[in-house]
């Protein structure tokens, strides 16, 4: 065979596999999962999956992945899984919604009606979806437009932002009682706790563990601790500025759980047309951070124009 040949037969090979309208692959994506779920994707590695089968008694996130792909995050509490089973790894709900109670698993239930955008880019993928908060009978007792951000930062570190806006299904108030419970739960890996793992608990006023950081206000919390003999990591658990009552009280625990207290304080009550906006944001990172680097996160966060909760 000539080499005029040769030279043609790879000219036409290369015509047939070339992809000369090929566009740039986003690092990061949001992917739809069998069984109602969608996997947060960085360079296809999963950073976190958001859970929202109807037959669950709430949304949540499970895991949230630190280093090496191990779990900052847990699914129940590890010496009392039935009382706790609504402790969901990172779930959203509320203790006292005109009087029905979220929180538990034997209360309300909030519903995912539908999923409004996915959106993919090479530094962040979202998701938004509307829910409705239901009571045992069936009632919707209030709507909630929910975006899910995710961030990488780099192979030890990522962001999650979670935006919620809470409003009235009709022309009536709800009020969102006193309560230390809601509307946001972090359950921490068991090794990562302080009681379990000989982790550590700082918040923002540079208190520390159960016994100085259990519902005092704060800015945020940190929880770190071991994920191997050799690994440590965590989440520093963000209040945004904007947030009704900023600096939030934080409910912790030793046994390996925070969240912030939005209406331990008092009730809050949302008019028709004044649907109530929330922020949080949570560092997913490995080691355990100085205060100073904890500040710095939360700080870049403050600064940060609220996104639109809609198409």
């Amino acid at each position: 065979m000539s080499l005029l040949t040769l030279l043609l037969l790879a000219a036409v090979a290369a015509d047939e596999t070339s992809l000369p309208n090929a566009k740039p692959v986003p690092s990061m994506q949001v992917v739809p999962q069998p069984y109602n779920q969608a996997s947060f994707q960085w360079g296809g590695r999963d950073l976190t999956r958001y859970h929202f089968g109807s037959e669950l008694r709430r949304p949540f996130l499970c895991p949230l992945l630190g280093p090496d792909g191990l779990w900052l995050t847990r699914i129940g509490h590890p010496h009392d899984p039935a009382g706790h089973s609504h402790h969901n790894s990172v779930w959203i709900s509320h203790q006292n919604v005109d009087g029905v109670d979220f929180w538990i698993d034997q209360g309300g239930r909030i519903v995912q009606q539908r999923i409004e955008a996915f959106s993919d880019a090479p530094d962040r993928a979202s998701m938004l979806v509307t829910n409705a908060w239901n009571d045992p009978q069936g009632k919707t007792c209030l709507l909630e437009h929910r975006r899910i951000e995710v961030r990488p930062i780099d192979s030890q570190q990522w962001l999650l932002l979670l935006d919620l806006q809470l409003q009235p299904p009709s022309d009536r108030p709800v009020t969102l009682g006193q309560t230390p419970f809601g509307v946001l739960g972090v359950r921490m890996a068991k090794t990562i706790g302080v009681a379990d793992g000989g982790g550590r608990i700082l918040n923002s006023e540079g208190q520390l563990d159960e016994a100085q950081v259990f519902r005092k206000p704060a800015r945020w919390v940190d929880y770190s601790g071991p994920l191997t003999d050799r690994l440590r990591g965590g989440i520093t658990l963000m209040d945004h500025p904007g947030n009704p009552g900023h600096p939030t009280p934080f409910h912790v625990r030793n046994d390996g759980w925070m969240g912030p207290s939005l209406t331990l304080r008092g009730p809050i009550t949302i008019e028709p047309g004044k649907p109530l906006r929330l922020r949080y944001a949570l560092w997913a990172h490995g080691g355990v951070p100085t205060r100073a680097q904890s500040d710095a996160q939360w700080q870049s966060f403050a600064k940060e124009p609220l996104p639109k909760l809609e198409k």
